[in-house]
């Protein structure tokens, strides 16, 4: 099943549905207003219960299409984004740098995100917004002190993400958080595929366009942690709790290490597509033409 977050052009509320085809089940009323949002569905440990209503005959009087949504980040609402840096080999190569015995992680903060299909803004402070397609994990099962064979149990589904960076920012000194963090930079999307279509330890190939032109393409096989691995590693941090999101690393072929660079401009449009996910797609706009739009209001 595919999960996502959204809001309906003509209502005022966030909702949450499944996607089917061209459409999407709004699955909040269609559950009696339960829940007001996906990660209070994933609290609630109700996954099947969605599934189960997603086809039911109340669902269809819920159905809407694509065209008549807005995409919010999968997650809207998530207690803590972790991000993993430095994760897959030939990115360290390219950066001069080696495998190290522990992940690298940092931190996002919900407004830093958006949805499928929104404008990412270049902010007027920097020319230098990168991409970086990576595979995101959304936590179901809450757990601390994770064993790495036990981490599968913990995942309620995957999605695409975009880590998109202002590089400048980012090196202003060793800490990463302010390139990481500018408004509305980091695309989770489009939707969430429920763990159970993937299955443990899947083999994913995740693939970056800019302007249809392929700049990224690795799969999971070619991480240097696992995602099991890194799921173990945080939840000895601090527990993992329904809703939170692991952003799992970005292969080789970023923009900066490009001869010239290559940093995204208005006008492009970037996507991360993983097989057996979906695509997620952003245009990039300067941030004066983007509106303010209130992309991580859950309820």
């Amino acid at each position: 099943m595919r999960l996502a977050s959204f809001i309906h052009t003509h209502a005022a509320e966030p909702s949450f549905g499944a996607v089917q085809g061209d459409e999407i089940v709004n699955l909040r009323p269609v559950m009696g207003n339960r829940f007001r949002s996906l990660k209070e569905l994933l609290q609630a440990d109700a996954v099947a219960q969605a599934l189960a209503a997603s086809t039911s005959h109340e669902a269809r009087r819920h159905a809407l299409p694509l065209s008549e949504v807005r995409f919010l980040p999968v997650i809207p609402d998530p207690g803590k984004i972790w991000c993993c840096g430095l994760n897959y080999h030939e990115h360290l190569q390219e950066t001069n740098n080696v495998p190290t015995e522990q992940p690298t992680f940092f931190l996002r903060v919900a407004d830093s995100q958006l949805g499928h299909g929104e404008a990412i803004p270049l902010p007027p402070e920097s020319e230098q917004l990168d991409y970086e397609g990576e595979i995101a994990v959304v936590i179901g099962k809450p757990g601390r002190r994770i064993a790495e064979a036990d981490a599968w149990k913990h995942i309620a589904g995957w999605a695409c993400y975009n880590d998109a960076t202002l590089r400048d920012w980012q090196r202003h000194t060793k800490q990463w958080g302010p390139g990481k963090n500018f408004w509305r930079t980091g695309s989770l999307g489009p939707w969430m595929v429920t763990a159970d279509e993937l299955g443990p330890n899947p083999l994913l190939t995740l693939t970056t366009r800019l302007n249809g032109v392929e700049v990224q393409r690795a799969t999971t096989a070619m991480m240097v942690h696992s995602i099991a691995r890194q799921i173990a590693y945080l939840s000895t941090v601090a527990p993992l709790q329904s809703g939170d999101v692991i952003v799992t690393g970005t292969p080789g072929g970023v923009g900066s290490k490009r001869q010239p660079p290559l940093w995204m401009k208005p006008g492009d449009v970037v996507e991360v597509e993983v097989d057996r996910i979906g695509v997620l797609r952003n245009p990039i706009a300067a941030e004066s033409d983007v509106p303010l739009f209130d992309s991580v209001t859950a309820a």
